[in-house]
């Protein structure tokens, strides 16, 4: 395996994950951010304390102490907080994403052959790598999905629109000019 060509994919895995729920947190008014399809589900509130609270347990030092800090409370990523600002609540969001771009960006070819902790218990590096981006990709579709529900008719689309793939596939088929 090529280490580094692993490390800037993955990276790149990420960057696309925060592209997407920033794209898709822009189409929706904050004062819609809390609303919850019914009461047992999450706001994009809610996903993004979860996402943040996530990172930044995990990747702060991530490599040289547990990924579930003992000062982390999860369950409180799940009440969204009254009082709570926009400007507060994207500070965190951007803080949970940069301490993960750090950690991913500091690692070297051989942290990939390293072992961590998460909750005690021992991860490869890869596998603690590819269990956060499975878990964020659950919640950014969460939060396309919400977003895409919460914004209506004026949604627009992050991906190939409906009824629009053979155009889309006509466009990719061109060579560069």
């Amino acid at each position: 395996m090529d280490g580094a060509l692993y490390l800037t994919d993955i990276t790149a895995r990420f960057r696309e994950l925060q592209k997407q729920c920033d794209r898709a947190l822009s189409q929706v008014p904050y004062e819609r951010w809390s609303h919850r399809l019914d009461p047992g589900s999450n706001s994009l509130v809610t996903l993004m304390l979860h996402l943040s609270g996530n990172m930044l347990s995990r990747w702060t030092d991530f490599l040289t102490s547990d990924g579930e800090k003992p000062d982390r409370d999860r369950d409180a990523e799940f009440e969204d907080p009254e009082g709570l600002s926009r400007e507060a609540l994207l500070e965190r969001w951007a803080r949970g994403w940069a301490v993960l771009f750090e950690a991913i960006e500091g690692l070297t070819e051989t942290d990939l052959e390293s072992s961590i902790l998460i909750r005690g218990q021992k991860h490869s590096v890869i596998e603690a790598i590819h269990r956060q981006l499975a878990h964020y990709a659950r919640h950014t579709g969460q939060i396309l999905f919400l977003a895409k529900h919460l914004a209506g008719a004026s949604w627009q689309t992050q991906s190939i629109a409906r009824g629009a793939s053979g155009q889309f596939n006509a466009a990719m088929a061109k060579p560069n000019a």
